[in-house]
């Protein structure tokens, strides 16, 4: 019954990929969002919140970013700049696409087993891409929304101290995912010697549960990057209607 009660998680590919993959109950919160926001948020953000929706609007910046392809074709030039990257991250290429080991000329050497930390340590390194890439995006967007009406510009603010508000905790859970990955790679891990095959270097088997490790880590790094574009793909929409 647990089992499928796992498998029949709803919600955002992001949450289902690590809920999968941690084993664990990611069901959704029974809380409505307003409710939750009260315990994310302190009083000197609420404040600021409530500012940024009936205070002052501050002056639009003077100067702007300017796009060669205008805002839409620089967001998807830096998302697909991104994917790419990840794509392409060496740690993520699979077993066949390889460059061979070969062994050094000392007898009694054995390929090191794999460890999780070049995995952990490029997952951090995109992680902060990510947030760089996007983090820009949306201020520059801002600025755009400023200066197009004083409706748009309130937007722009509201954003900006959401931002400011929730960035932090968003920070701090994002940055269990790569323990999470750790976690699905020692099972990974385990489950290959428990089949008791040999792990020789040579077989056609030995790097099979990397290579499954290798794919979700990947497809938990898209589904993040796609998370992190959403403030980014907002900013966009209302930027088309203004």
């Amino acid at each position: 019954m647990e089992s499928a009660r796992r498998t029949t998680v709803r919600g955002p590919t992001f949450i289902r990929l690590l809920g999968r993959l941690a084993d664990v109950d990611a069901s959704q919160s029974s809380q409505s969002l307003p409710d939750r926001l009260s315990g994310w948020l302190n009083w000197t953000q609420a404040i600021a919140l409530a500012t940024a929706l009936d205070g002052r609007l501050p002056e639009p910046v003077d100067e702007v970013a300017t796009f060669d392809e205008g805002p839409a074709g620089e967001c998807a030039r830096v998302r697909a700049a991104l994917a790419e990257t990840i794509a392409s991250a060496r740690e993520l290429v699979p077993s066949a696409e390889r460059e061979p080991v070969v062994a050094p000329p000392v007898e009694g050497w054995v390929l090191p087993p794999p460890d999780f930390a070049p995995f952990r340590q490029r997952y951090l390194t995109l992680q902060r891409a990510m947030q760089g890439s996007t983090g820009r995006l949306r201020g520059e967007l801002r600025d755009l929304l400023g200066r197009s009406s004083p409706e748009m510009g309130r937007l722009a603010e509201l954003d900006a101290a959401m931002e400011l508000a929730l960035s932090p905790r968003e920070q701090r859970l994002l940055a269990t995912v790569p323990g999470l990955l750790e976690t699905r790679f020692e099972s990974l891990r385990r489950a290959h010697a428990a089949e008791g095959a040999p792990d020789d270097p040579a077989g056609a088997t030995h790097d099979a549960w990397l290579d499954v490790f290798r794919k979700d880590m990947q497809s938990v790094l898209l589904a993040e990057l796609d998370v992190r574009f959403q403030p980014v793909e907002g900013l966009l929409a209302a930027l088309s209607a203004s």
